[in-house]
C-alpha cells in the first residue's frame, strides 16, 4: 500500500434557520473526506448543532446519514462531531433539509479529491474557559448555570481541572497550498451574541478567523467540555459576546498551525467498537434524598418578622455603622449612663432578624438548586424507564490520520475524562472529540456522582460507564499502534 496516494476533499453547506431576522452567523455541516487510495476512505462532519440525535435532530438523523453515505458513497467510517452551541430557540432547519445539505456536503467532499500531505501539532489556551464545577468546602460540587445561583463565596474551594490543549490537524495541497485545518477544544459555547440571534457561536467566530488568514476550511470538533464554560459566562457588566472567545481561540489554532510540519507519506486508518454503557440505578433514591431536604428549608424558612422593604433599609444601617446602628452614638451613651438597655436589646433582636432573613435567602438559592436538580434528575429517570433497557449501546470511533489520532464518543464528557484518555494513550498526539456520533447527555468519573453537581444529575449513564469507556477506547487505540507499518 503506497501511503502517498493519501487524498482529501472538503465542503460545506448551510443548515441554519432560514429566519435571516433570526440569523446572526450561517451554521454550516462542514465535510471532509480522506481516503488512501482503497485501503480507508472515511469522513469527518463538523455541524454546528447542540447534538447529534437531541434537540434539533432527532435519533433518526445519524442512522439516516451514515446508511446514506454508505450506500451513495461507499463511506462506512464516519466522524460526525456537534459544536454543542447553545441559542434560544430552533437552530436548524428541518431535519429532511439538514440531512440533505449534510449528505450534498459530504458528496461534494468525495467528489474533489486531490492528494494532500499531513502533519498535526498542539497550541495552548487557558484564558477564555473554566472547569465551572465549583469544588465546595463541604467536599460537594456545586456547577455554575445561569439557572441557579452561585454558592456564597465562602463556600468555595476551588474547581475542577480544564484541558487547554488546542489539537490542530493541518492538511495541504501537494503544492504547498492550505486545503483543511481540523481543529480540536474543549469549552462550551454558552455567551451567544448580544441580540440573542442564532449563532454558531466562539467555534464560528474562530473558524472565520483561521479561514480569512489560511484560505482553508476550517472545521472545529468539540472536546470534553462537558464540565467547561467560557471564562465570562456569568458575566453581566458587559454585552454578551462569544466573538472575543472565538478569535482568541482562532489566533491560537493559527499560532500552531503555522508550526506544522506536513507529510506526504501520512497513514490512515480507522477504528470503531460498540459498546454498552450501563444506566443508572440510582435515581428513585437520590429524588428522595433531595425531596426530604427540599422540605427542610422550607420549614427552615419559618418564624421571620422582616421583608425586603425592612430588610434592606435595616441592614444598611448596621452595615454602615456596626457599632451605632439605631440612633446617633451620644443616645448610646446616654443610653449606657442611665442604664437603659433599650438599645443594645433592639440591636441584639433586630441582628437576629437580619441574620435569618440572610439565611432564608441562602435556603431560597439552595431551593433553587434543589428544585432544578429533582427537575432534572426525574426527567432522565424517564428517559431510562422508556428505554426498557439498563444499558444503552454506544458507538466509539478512533481515526487516525498522520501521527495524530481523533477518537469520537456520543457523550458529553467531562475534562477529566478527555484528560485520562490522552494519559493513557500510545499516541502523543490523541485528541478527544465528545458529542460524536450520537448524543447521551453528561458523562463523569465515577467518583464525581457522590458529589452532586449538575454534570451528575443531567445524565442517565451509570458511574460505571466510564470504565467501559476508558477501556474501549484504549483497545482501539492500541488496535491502531499494533497496525503502526515500520
Amino acid at each position: 500500500m503506497d501511503n502517498c496516494k493519501l487524498q482529501c476533499g472538503v465542503a460545506r453547506n448551510e443548515i441554519g434557520v432560514l429566519d435571516s431576522e433570526r440569523l446572526n452567523d450561517p451554521l454550516y455541516a462542514k465535510a471532509l473526506v480522506l481516503d488512501d487510495g482503497g485501503r480507508t476512505r472515511l469522513a469527518i462532519i463538523a455541524m454546528d448543532a447542540v447534538g447529534i440525535g437531541d434537540f434539533d435532530l432527532t435519533e433518526a438523523f445519524l442512522p439516516e446519514l451514515k446508511r446514506r453515505l454508505a450506500d451513495e458513497l461507499r463511506i462506512d467510517q464516519v466522524l460526525v462531531n456537534a459544536s454543542h452551541t447553545h441559542t434560544v430557540g430552533p437552530m436548524l432547519r428541518s431535519e429532511a433539509e439538514v440531512l440533505a445539505q449534510t449528505v450534498d456536503a459530504v458528496r461534494q467532499a468525495a467528489n474533489d479529491l486531490v492528494p494532500v500531505a499531513v502533519g498535526s501539532g498542539s497550541g495552548y489556551e487557558d484564558r477564555i474557559m473554566i472547569n465551572r464545577t465549583l469544588r465546595l468546602k463541604s467536599g460537594k460540587a456545586w456547577t455554575v448555570r445561569q439557572s441557579i445561583p452561585c454558592p456564597p463565596d465562602e463556600e468555595v474551594a476551588g474547581f475542577g481541572p480544564v484541558d487547554p490543549e488546542i489539537g490542530v490537524i493541518r492538511i495541504d495541497r501537494l503544492n504547498g497550498s492550505p486545503l483543511a485545518v481540523v481543529y480540536n477544544f474543549a469549552c462550551h459555547p454558552l455567551i451567544g451574541v448580544a441580540d440573542g440571534k442564532v449563532t454558531a457561536n466562539y467555534p464560528g467566530f474562530a473558524s472565520a478567523v483561521i479561514e480569512e488568514n489560511t484560505g482553508a476550511m476550517a472545521l472545529f470538533l468539540q472536546g470534553a467540555a462537558g464540565d467547561i464554560t467560557e471564562a465570562a459566562y456569568k458575566d453581566n457588566e458587559s454585552p454578551r459576546d462569544s466573538g472575543m472567545v472565538g478569535r482568541v481561540l482562532g489566533a491560537g489554532v493559527l499560532a500552531a498551525w503555522r508550526q506544522i510540519a506536513v507529510c506526504g507519506g501520512a497513514t490512515l486508518a480507522a477504528v470503531s467498537e460498540t459498546v454498552e454503557f450501563p444506566r443508572r440505578t440510582d435515581i428513585p433514591g437520590l429524588l428522595v434524598e433531595l425531596k426530604a431536604k427540599q422540605q427542610e428549608l422550607l420549614r427552615s424558612l419559618r418564624f421571620l418578622s422582616l421583608n425586603f422593604k425592612s430588610f434592606l433599609p435595616l441592614y444598611l444601617k448596621y452595615r454602615l455603622d456596626p457599632e451605632y446602628p439605631s440612633d446617633y452614638s451620644y443616645r448610646y451613651m446616654h443610653a449606657a449612663q442611665t442604664g437603659d438597655p433599650w438599645l443594645k436589646d433592639r440591636d441584639a433582636a433586630n441582628r437576629e432578624q437580619l441574620d435569618r432573613y440572610l439565611e432564608n435567602i441562602h435556603a431560597m438559592e439552595l431551593l433553587a438548586k434543589l428544585e432544578d436538580d429533582v427537575a432534572t434528575l426525574e426527567r432522565h429517570q424517564k428517559i431510562n424507564l422508556d428505554s426498557a433497557s439498563d444499558s444503552v449501546a454506544a458507538e466509539l470511533v478512533a481515526f487516525r490520520i498522520g501521527d495524530a489520532v481523533l477518537t469520537g464518543t456520543p457523550v458529553e464528557a467531562l475534562a477529566e475524562v478527555g484528560l485520562t484518555v490522552k494519559k493513557n494513550s500510545p499516541f502523543p498526539k490523541t485528541f478527544l472529540a465528545a458529542y460524536s456520533n450520537g448524543y447521551m447527555h453528561y458523562g463523569a468519573m465515577p467518583e464525581d456522582y457522590p458529589k452532586g453537581g449538575y454534570e451528575v444529575t443531567e445524565c442517565f449513564l451509570a458511574p460505571g460507564w466510564c470504565p467501559v469507556y476508558l477501556e474501549a477506547v484504549q483497545r482501539m487505540l492500541c488496535r491502531l499502534k499494533a497496525a503502526e507499518q515500520p
